[in-house]
């Protein structure tokens, strides 16, 4: 099942868009459709992330000293 929605663009990211759709032989919706499910399945994995995140620190299941010294040490910069 699909659904229509309408939005709007300003004239520069319209014409941005309609090169991309004549450069590469795909239509608006087609590019619009594809750009809007790339960004929700980033945000939904990223909000999963966090959830997961925060329900560990909830459940005190932290990283002890000597693991946070171990990657700590990975950054550290040479004297």
């Amino acid at each position: 099942m699909t659904a229509a929605l309408t939005t709007r663009f300003d004239d520069a990211t319209m014409r941005t868009l309609d090169r991309i759709a004549e450069r590469t032989g795909r239509s608006r919706d087609w590019l619009v459709n594809q750009a809007v499910q790339e960004y929700v399945a980033v945000q939904a994995w990223q909000l999963d992330k966090i959830t997961e995140g925060i329900e560990a620190a909830d459940r005190g299941d932290f990283a002890d000293q000597a693991e946070i010294d171990r990657i700590a040490g990975k950054y550290d910069r040479p004297a």
